[in-house]
């Protein structure tokens, strides 16, 4: 990562601390190794448990954690407990049944920590506990430099108040607590904890359909340098919350909620969560939990994206105490949010409602927006010297029409280290390659640089893009929709982007650095992991010809396609695809409605199996009768089929797929390959006849071979593990 001069960094410091921003100091230039985990585990006697139920054992946070204490042939009030050899009986004071104490524990210390538990004769048990600050960072690698407070920005729920000027340089605040209520109107007003109560108080039916005041405590707070915000129904004259006892209205389920965005979405904390404010949610006794940094126009970087989610839950768990289920819930940047931290973080998230999704932002997302698409329009647009129909062109770029092929063509901003900074960044800070070499990139590679590495000789991130050997057109061609004289000039000209995204005639070569720690850490979505063991509703609002909109069908396929190919089948997966008559991702949806409540079945059901099997098994055989794969007419009519890319069925002449130019160059719908693996010029991939001349020619282009997709592409593997850390040893 670069500097500023210690000095003037910290003036610069000073000066945005004061007025709502600040700059974090401290830096390195190489990114940690990535690791996986491995949580301690108590020894001593089986007589004797202990547990952490906030968290991972290896992944404390802020000092805290809530911990049970299981003693089957003691007396639990007998057992002595210490912390790092002090006495630490004092927290223990919530009994649960003959056998078990439970409490937070409080005073860990940053670093490990041992809690003893003994019963005074022979037999003990101890824990090792690692506790880290609750600024963060634990798993995600050193901080991003620079990062720009923006609390004095961030609106508290149903006022005109911010939460004011950040306490230090991680951007602190202290936490407070709002009520605020549903009115009759329907709409959130804040409510007055002390005084007469509004006389517009609408009533829900929370938990087991009990009516309740629609009143809602919102906790606003800063954690891992975030502002996270949790609320649930809870009405203030009542019992303070605490994790021995929750309040009527709460069903005992959270919905963490991940937003959408990517664009700018780096070095800032972000004025905004995702929501926690939806009264359809909220009214169903859900809790409901996000954070400024699960917000991708916030941060598109799911290393943090997971951490923060992490630290957030955990903080929930210590407040509250244990949901009965975590669900996640979200949309565009909000499903990459999801999916990746349910897979390469299994445990965090039960069960997730996805929309308008993606697999990955890493190569997904911008082989489609900033990268193919864009070389294949600049082509057409700029350098092509035989004619070219718009139709054409479109074929080969495999999206929906032109519109989406010229929108996503001049949309390069998710590598482009310039194009689309937040304008809250000081512009002085940011990277400009003649005047400020050193300065910010607000590129995705160089934003999560602790995934992907950093180039040592440049310190940038290290960049996996890469369409050496791809056969631009290759689709087309078979299918008659252009000619060959248009194929070879197509790949003779289309180049590659450099390093500042700056069009090169040379193709680009995928960083096998970055390629390796995508592929074995989960930056490129595996499906494999935690993704197996739980069930995934993949709810789709069709927009493939909706004003270039890049929230296209078939990045639903290919999740589906990287699920089977990992686990044998997709029975944990449902797909529902409809029109975009109630947006892109909304609860006035009645179909998405119904994914929530079968979801809470789903989870639910899950919960009481007891059968033998695996969880992959167990959540197969949970999923609620009637929930199928479907789409849906404009008229809302059901039509219930298995929804398979590439077939004639009834929800693909409704609502047909389309893909990427990669796709069309031969990748299969998975779309993982991102570097591909190279094979010698072949003439049975062409349907057409080569003569002479246009043999040579291609074999000029492609001197050193083209794609072969049957090989799995170059460092393409299996994850090295879940629980990947990129924080210090």
């Amino acid at each position: 990562m670069w500097a500023l001069n210690r000095k003037a960094a910290g003036a610069l410091c000073l000066a945005l601390l004061l007025s709502g921003c600040c700059l974090l100091a401290g830096q390195s230039v190489a990114a940690s190794a990535p690791r996986v985990l491995h949580e301690h585990h108590k020894t001593g006697s089986d007589s004797i448990r202990i547990a952490v139920l906030s968290s991972r054992n290896d992944v404390v946070s802020g000092g805290t954690a809530l911990i049970s204490i299981d003693s089957q042939l003691v007396d639990p009030d007998r057992l002595a407990i210490t912390l790092n050899k002090v006495d630490a009986r004092k927290y223990f004071n919530h009994r649960e049944g003959s056998g078990r104490i439970s409490g937070v524990l409080v005073g860990l210390k940053n670093g490990p920590n041992v809690l003893k538990v003994s019963d005074g004769r022979r037999d003990s048990a101890s824990l090792t506990i690692t506790n880290w600050p609750i600024s963060g960072p634990i798993i995600s690698g050193a901080h991003e430099v620079p990062f720009i407070c923006m609390t004095n920005e961030f609106a508290l729920p149903a006022t005109t108040e911010t939460l004011g000027t950040p306490l230090d340089r991680d951007c602190s605040v202290a936490t407070r607590i709002d009520y605020v209520y549903y009115s009759t109107q329907g709409q959130f007003k804040p409510f007055p904890v002390r005084g007469a109560k509004p006389a517009d108080i609408s009533t829900t039916r929370g938990f087991k359909s009990a009516q309740v005041p629609f009143v809602v405590r919102v906790e606003t707070g800063v954690i891992n340098r975030g502002i996270y915000q949790i609320a649930m129904l809870h009405d203030p004259t009542q019992a303070a919350v605490s994790p021995f006892g929750k309040p009527s209205g709460w069903n005992g389920a959270l919905l963490y909620q991940f937003g959408g965005g990517c664009e700018g979405g780096m070095y800032v904390q972000g004025k905004s969560t995702a929501g926690v404010l939806d009264a359809k949610i909220l009214g169903r006794g859900f809790a409901m939990a996000s954070s400024s940094l699960n917000v991708y126009a916030n941060n598109c970087d799911d290393l943090l994206a997971s951490e923060t989610m992490m630290m957030v839950k955990e903080h929930f768990v210590k407040t509250f105490g244990l949901p009965t289920h975590t669900l996640g819930w979200g949309c565009s940047g909000g499903s990459y949010q999801a999916e990746q931290i349910a897979d390469n973080y299994p445990g965090l998230l039960d069960g997730i409602v996805v929309g308008c999704s993606f697999p990955d932002v890493g190569h997904a997302a911008v082989t489609v927006n900033s990268f193919g698409a864009r070389l294949v329009y600049e082509y057409y647009a700029k350098l092509a010297h035989l004619p070219w129909s718009k139709e054409q062109i479109v074929a080969v770029s495999g999206l929906a029409d032109f519109v989406s092929l010229e929108t996503a063509g001049k949309r390069n901003s998710r590598i482009d280290p310039t194009s689309k900074c937040s304008s809250s960044i000081p512009p002085s800070m940011l990277y400009d390659a003649v005047s400020n070499s050193k300065g910010a990139r607000c590129s995705i590679y160089d934003h999560g640089a602790n995934g992907f590495g950093r180039d040592p000789n440049t310190g940038f991130g290290r960049r996996p893009l890469d369409n050496v050997g791809v056969q631009y057109g290759l689709g087309a061609l078979n299918a008659g929709a252009i000619s060959i004289a248009q194929f070879i000039e197509l790949n003779q000209l289309i180049g590659g982007l450099d390093i500042d995204a700056k069009r090169t005639p040379a193709r680009s070569t995928g960083d096998r650095v970055a390629l390796r720690r995508g592929y074995q850490t989960g930056r490129f979505l595996s499906g494999g992991a935690g993704l197996a063991q739980i069930p995934v509703i993949d709810y789709r609002a069709y927009v493939d010809f909706r004003n270039g909109d890049n929230h296209q069908r078939f990045h639903s396929f290919s999740i589906r396609a990287r699920m089977l190919a990992a686990n044998g089948d997709i029975d944990n997966h449902v797909m529902l695809t409809e029109s975009d008559k109630y947006g892109l991702f909304s609860l006035e949806s009645p179909h998405l409605e119904d994914a929530l409540e079968q979801m809470d079945v789903w989870l639910s059901n899950i919960a009481v199996d007891s059968t033998a099997g695996s969880a992959h098994q167990r959540v197969a055989r949970a999923r609620p009768v009637g929930l199928v794969d479907a789409c849906y007419t404009k008229d809302d009519t059901m039509i219930v089929e298995q929804q398979v890319y590439g077939r004639a069925t009834q929800c693909n002449a409704l609502y047909p797929p389309h893909s990427n130019p990669h796709i069309v160059a031969g990748q299969s719908i998975a779309n993982n390959v991102v570097k591909c693996s190279l094979k010698a010029l072949d003439l049975s991939d062409y349907t057409v006849r080569l003569n002479a001349a246009e043999l040579l020619a291609l074999k000029n282009v492609f001197v050193n071979g083209v794609c072969d997709y049957k090989k799995p592409g170059i460092e393409q593997q299996p994850l090295i593990g879940t629980w990947v850390s990129f924080g210090p040893a």
